[in-house]
């Protein structure tokens, strides 16, 4: 199957920016709009094999690739705090 695993990335780290930004909304909008604007500014990292899993785990565990995806999560989270798309 192929997937994004760079989606995958998102997910997992997304909960622990959140914990230190208490002060956003939560609803399922808000999230989805989140990660909607990461992934749309980081490059997309597609895998079909255990291997390319395996090497995905691997990327994830550098410093850098785990900053890059946190800096673009704490970007995404001030352009929807303070532009949600609710009432």
């Amino acid at each position: 199957m192929l997937k994004n695993y760079m989606e995958h990335v998102v997910d997992r780290l997304l909960p622990e920016v959140l914990y230190q930004h208490e002060d956003i909304c939560r609803c399922d909008k808000c999230i989805e709009d989140i990660k909607a604007i990461t992934l749309n500014n980081l490059k997309p990292m597609y895998i079909v094999t255990d291997k390319g899993s395996v090497y995905s785990k691997v990327n994830e565990l550098e410093l850098q690739f785990r900053a890059n995806v946190l800096k673009e999560l704490v970007k995404a989270i001030k352009i929807v705090s303070q532009n949600p798309k609710h009432e």
